[in-house]
């Protein structure tokens, strides 16, 4: 199929483009790399009148390392981020996830910031950034804000982000520690089934901190704080590990779909996450 007209916008400067979202107000949407949007709109389940194309503005891109805190503008794509060797050793997860989404191909064109902003619970980066602990900067008429990654998803497609505003950059700490982002998928380029992010910290033999996010497994990602409260203090053996995981149980909401049933899903996410905290621990 192929999408309904609509008129194509370029602007070359953030404020033109909020210029265009207040001037045609629902009938605009603004588009980074256009891979989640543009499927949308050929399948006819999403009718853009107005498409802005953020491509031309050169001030949401590029990547800031500034002590232990990280920034990467909304326009930064996923193979920028693998390639960039600062942000590999800032914070290797991020890396890690990055190589897990979709292919080549889609990682040249796929911005970070268009991967969190939408609100698609099978996106990566959503779960990622909570695990972070992310801010996401959003400008609009009335100014610029900030919303904690945490508190950004309502549900899905749902954001806090209103239509007049534009994400404009994410930043979140280095990490240290050890770290795990892992993913079952069914084929390459497909959603996850489940997916697990964790960060641990180690002081001796124990688990000093802990972070835990889930992706696909609800209208939204999911941090745990109750899973990752099972660690702290412990070995992270398999004691700690399963209750880590039935922490996590209770905490997601998977629906039956094409990638599996119910009970399908709650087993392989437990899987996800056992896996991601034993390598999490191991790399302490």
């Amino acid at each position: 199929m192929i999408p309904a007209a609509f008129d194509y916008h370029r602007p070359d400067s953030l404020q033109d483009a909020l210029g265009l979202l207040q001037t045609h107000g629902e009938d605009a949407r603004v588009m980074a790399g256009g891979h989640s949007l543009i499927p949308m709109m050929k399948l006819r389940m999403a009718e853009v009148p107005h498409l802005i194309d953020l491509q031309a503005i050169t001030g949401l891109r590029g990547i800031t390392i500034d002590g232990a805190t990280l920034r990467l503008g909304a326009m930064v794509t996923q193979h920028e981020i693998i390639e960039h060797a600062g942000l590999s050793c800032a914070a290797p997860i991020l890396r890690e996830a990055a190589l897990q989404i979709a292919d080549p191909q889609v990682r040249y064109m796929g911005t970070i910031g268009g991967n969190v902003a939408n609100g698609d619970p099978g996106n990566d980066m959503p779960g990622l950034m909570q695990c972070l602990g992310a801010e996401f900067t959003l400008v609009g008429p009335d100014g610029t804000r900030s919303v904690a990654a945490r508190a950004f998803y309502e549900a899905a497609y749902m954001t806090a982000r209103t239509d007049d505003e534009i994400l404009t950059a994410i930043s979140f700490p280095a990490t240290t520690g050890g770290y795990a982002y892992e993913k079952q998928k069914r084929k390459i380029g497909d959603y996850a089934t489940a997916a697990a992010a964790v960060l641990l910290t180690r002081k001796g033999g124990t688990c000093a901190s802990a972070s835990i996010a889930m992706t696909n497994l609800s209208d939204v990602p999911v941090w745990s704080e109750a899973a990752a409260q099972a660690l702290v203090g412990t070995a992270c053996d398999d004691t700690a590990i399963k209750a880590a995981m039935a922490a996590m149980d209770a905490d997601i909401d998977p629906g039956e779909d094409n990638r599996g049933p119910v009970a399908f899903k709650r087993h392989v996410a437990g899987v996800i996450l056992s896996r991601a905290i034993s390598r999490a621990w191991s790399r302490t």
